[in-house]
């Protein structure tokens, strides 16, 4: 049988759906048949046990972000599961792209976790370029509710420039 072999440019994830596509890393690499170029976040759904610095930390707000939290990933361990807490993932150098660009909104409770993402892979040992592009003024999945702002606009310019870059 043919070696067959595509090569895809980017994939894009919406919030919870970020951090299971953030596993991607698992199986590219190691010679499945496809190479991927970039990975694109769009507001990530990560959290941990050890609060971040302008994170919640009141227990009602909690609650809310473990319950959507345990209904994307029911066997989850918790806030600190690899998954969600891409600081606790020993996996994190398989990566298997070269480019990532995390987008998060200012007044996102998640917003602290999208800027740690890039600050755990820029110390690892990760060869690749993370970028962080965030909406001021804005909260989680703003442009799904307004998608003519000129915030949304500039990140799907920013998303399609993102896609197009073919390094």
């Amino acid at each position: 049988m043919p070696d067959c072999k595509c090569s895809i440019q980017a994939i894009a994830s919406e919030s919870t759906s970020s951090t299971s596509l953030e596993e991607i890393k698992l199986s590219n690499g190691t010679g499945i048949g496809f190479e991927l170029a970039g990975l694109i976040l769009v507001h990530p759904y990560f959290w941990g046990n050890d609060p971040l610095e302008d994170e919640a930390t009141e227990p009602e707000k909690l609650a809310k972000i473990e319950i959507w939290w345990r209904l994307a990933n029911p066997t989850t361990t918790g806030f600190d599961d690899p998954y969600f807490n891409p600081g606790k993932d020993l996996g994190i150098l398989r990566m298997g792209c070269s480019r990532i660009l995390a987008c998060v909104a200012k007044k996102d409770e998640l917003r602290a976790r999208g800027w740690y993402y890039k600050e755990v892979m820029e110390k690892s040992r990760w060869e690749g370029e993370v970028e962080v592009m965030e909406a001021n003024g804005e909260d989680h999945v703003f442009h799904l509710i307004n998608p003519t702002s000129e915030n949304a606009i500039a990140m799907m310019k920013r998303l399609v420039e993102f896609m197009n870059d073919h390094r």
